[in-house]
């Protein structure tokens, strides 16, 4: 089944690598035109070129930018519309976290926290709303955590500011709809990752594969599906969420961990 994306023009942020790239490649595939950004100016350089090689003829756009340097987003915006004419897809896809408890947790850390994982989505929201007002299906998505929901002591907060990310991602999506505008999220589990591989190289049984060693780690936190997530799974559930399969669905979650969740 088509995703109905050809000649639609999608953004994602942090797309340089991991589940971004994946979302990337997903809608080049697809037929969408596709700008991306990140930090790393040679992690994007390479990025362009991976997607470039598979896809030759892909209309793309890649810029340097910090998703919490609003003028930096603001040149980012410009710069796609005026290559691509309008935006019908915005993917936010930026920001990590941070493990720490409450007595090892920084005044100054919450408040990064909260920056980091509200403006990396604000930020761009307010740079791309003109253009999304102008398309016919616009949608936002959000890559979220599991965190919003199901909060861990040792990523206190990270978990705080995550559900402060559902919550407004819900209040988006209820005053969004009176411009035809879409705004869900997703919820990630443990996803394989650059940091994941730098692990498994400092493994202390260097005997162990890819699949013994993370699957342990799977069946010791409880992964029901004794597993993590690739990167091309939860950019399966942004790029539907984004489409216009789901078309009447605005306010809402996917849960992309593998039955971890522990809630109703």
């Amino acid at each position: 089944m088509s995703f109905q994306l050809n000649g639609k023009n999608a953004v994602v942020t942090g797309g340089s690598s991991g589940i971004g790239l994946a979302t990337v490649e997903l809608l080049v595939a697809e037929g969408a035109n596709v700008a991306w950004c990140g930090r790393n100016e040679q992690r994007l350089t390479e990025s362009k070129e991976f997607i470039l090689s598979r896809y030759p003829n892909a209309k793309v756009l890649t810029a340097t930018c910090n998703v919490l340097d609003k003028q930096d987003v603001i040149q980012f915006a410009n710069n796609v519309e005026k290559e691509f004419g309008g935006i019908d897809i915005l993917i936010n896809n930026a920001g990590q976290g941070r493990v720490s408890n409450f007595e090892n947790t920084a005044d100054e850390d919450w408040l990064k926290e909260i920056e980091l994982k509200y403006f990396s989505v604000l930020h761009p929201v307010k740079a791309f709303l003109p253009a999304l007002k102008q398309s016919n299906f616009g949608s936002i998505t959000n890559v979220n955590s599991l965190l919003a929901l199901q909060p861990e002591p040792h990523m206190i907060a990270t978990s705080s500011a995550r559900a402060a990310l559902l919550n407004l991602t819900h209040s988006l999506a209820h005053e969004f709809s009176q411009y035809n505008i879409r705004v869900n999220s997703i919820l990630l589990g443990m996803v394989e990752s650059a940091q994941w591989k730098r692990r498994f190289a400092e493994r202390s049984d260097q005997d162990q594969s890819w699949e013994e060693w993370i699957g342990n780690i799977a069946k010791k936190r409880g992964i029901p599906m004794a597993r993590l997530g690739k990167p091309e799974e939860p950019a399966r559930a942004l790029v539907f969420l984004a489409s216009p399969l789901a078309s009447y669905t605005t306010g809402s979650t996917i849960d992309v961990s593998g039955g971890f969740n522990k809630h109703l």
